[in-house]
Parts: C-alpha cells; sequence; structure tokens
C-alpha cells in the first residue's frame, strides 16, 4: 500500500504543479474544473446515484455549471457568500450527527450540497490565480491546510484523549485539532514577521488562519459524514493508495471559498 502511495504520489505530483502554476486563464479554469468535475463524479456516488449513467450525468451537471460560472464572473461573490453559508450549516451537521442526518437524507438535498461544496471551491481558486500574488495565495491556502493535517496527526498520535466527532470520525482528537491549529498559527506568524507586516496585518492574518483551520477540520468531517451515511470507506479508487479526488481535497473545498470572501472582506481582490 505505501509504495502504491508513493508511486501515485509522484506520478500526480508535476502534473498537479503544472496545472497550479503554469496554467493561467481559460487554461487554468479548464485544468481545476477537471479536477472538480471528477470530484461531482465521485459525490454522486456519496449522494445515492449508485449507476454509472446518473453518476456521469451528474459529473456533467458540474462541468455545465462551472461553464455558466465562468461565462458569467458577476456571480463569484454570490457563489461564495453561499459556500460560507453552507459551511456554517455543515458545522451544526456534524457537530449534531447523527440526529442532524434527517436535515440530508433525501437525494435533492444531497446532489444540492455536492453543488455548494464544489462550485465555490472552483470559484475560489479561479478567483485567487487572477488576484495580485495569486500563486502565493494559492500556495499559502494549501500549506495551512496542509500544516493542520500534518500537526493534527502527530499532536493526536501523540495526546490525542478527547474525541472530536466519534460519530463522524473516531480516529480524530480535540488534542490534534488544537496541534494543528498551533501549527498553522506558527506558519503565519512567521511569514508575518519575515514580512514585516504590522500589528493589524498580524492580527487580522492569524485570526484569519484560526477560521481558515476550523473550516478545513469541518471539510474533513463533513465528507467523513456523508462516507459513513453511505457505508464507504473512500470516495472512490481514483487515485490507487489515496482513495478518491474528495478524499484528498476534503478540507481545500471547505478552506478555499472562505480565504478567498476573507481577502475580498480586507480589500486584496475583487469580487
Amino acid at each position: 500500500m505505501l509504495k502504491q502511495r508513493i508511486i501515485t504520489a509522484l506520478l500526480l505530483l508535476p502534473v498537479a504543479l503544472g496545472g497550479f502554476f503554469l496554467l493561467d486563464g481559460a487554461n487554468f479554469a479548464l485544468f481545476i474544473g477537471a479536477v472538480v468535475t471528477l470530484g461531482g463524479w465521485e459525490w454522486a456516488r456519496l449522494a445515492g446515484l449508485a449507476t454509472q449513467p446518473l453518476r456521469i450525468a451528474y459529473a456533467a451537471l458540474v462541468a455545465v455549471l462551472l461553464y455558466g460560472l465562468y461565462v458569467f464572473p458577476h456571480l463569484a461573490a454570490k457563489v461564495l457568500l453561499a459556500a460560507v453559508v453552507w459551511w456554517l450549516l455543515a458545522t451544526l451537521l456534524v457537530l449534531n450527527y447523527p440526529r442532524s442526518k434527517v436535515a440530508f437524507q433525501s437525494l435533492p438535498s444531497k446532489v444540492l450540497i455536492g453543488l455548494l461544496i464544489l462550485l465555490p471551491a472552483w470559484q475560489g481558486l479561479v478567483l485567487l490565480k487572477q488576484w495580485p500574488l495569486g500563486n502565493y495565495l494559492i500556495v499559502a491556502v494549501m500549506v495551512l491546510v496542509w500544516g493542520a493535517d500534518i500537526g493534527a496527526y502527530f499532536s493526536g498520535r501523540a495526546f490525542g484523549k478527547r474525541k472530536l466527532a466519534p460519530q463522524v470520525s473516531p480516529g480524530k482528537s480535540w488534542e490534534g485539532v488544537l496541534g494543528g491549529l498551533l501549527t498553522c498559527l506558527l506558519i503565519a506568524l512567521a511569514v508575518g514577521l519575515s514580512r514585516h507586516w504590522g500589528a493589524v496585518e498580524l492580527a487580522l492574518a492569524l485570526a484569519g488562519t484560526l477560521l481558515l483551520v476550523m473550516v478545513s477540520v469541518v471539510g474533513d468531517l463533513t465528507e467523513s459524514m456523508f462516507k459513513r451515511e453511505a457505508g464507504i470507506k473512500d470516495s472512490s479508487n481514483l487515485l490507487p493508495g489515496h482513495g478518491g479526488i474528495l478524499d484528498r481535497i476534503d478540507s481545500l473545498t471547505a478552506a478555499i471559498p472562505l480565504f478567498a470572501v476573507l481577502l475580498w472582506a480586507v480589500g486584496w481582490g475583487v469580487l
């Protein structure tokens, strides 16, 4: 399994890096759109669309809606704000699971939730790419999410005792979350000091980091919740040794839209 994971990672890494940092404009939007569309194909399974024709139809719907967002960029603000509302709601669903599952058991609700997860993630990345220091911003949000995952893993293994959401993901602990949060706060502090940010900028960066880490945890737990409801371990086997696309980007789908909204709120970019 480890050998398979390493081989898959080595094959995908140059493709991912090239797509993220060498492509621009329509090519970048198309590259990210392809990844998100595959995520839509996987989500269809979580939503209960078991047959391939229905899963492909849902992926096609995702692709068509992404094209619509590209053609009508003025919808970006509405899409990202809808994502913020959704992730607030998702937090409540995760915290109250399994009692909360009555709110998302119907097929229409699962179909809609998939769109609220996938479309804003694409929209956020496309916007970040267009803003000043676009590649730097994309790296920043990814480093924070990965830093949270790595810090949570080691902190959870060393100190984890109090379960975070045992009904959703029994392996995660509050100590792990705190370890991931501390890791990211230290990263943000180091970046701020190296770039000579003022006290206000540094305070905003640390507050934003806190929010991003917490919402990334919710993104991870949300996919775990839907996988538990569907009775599956991985969203697919598209990535041998790693599971599916959604298994790798679940935290990012939550963090990216919020990151874009926070930057927009402080005047970094235009929606």
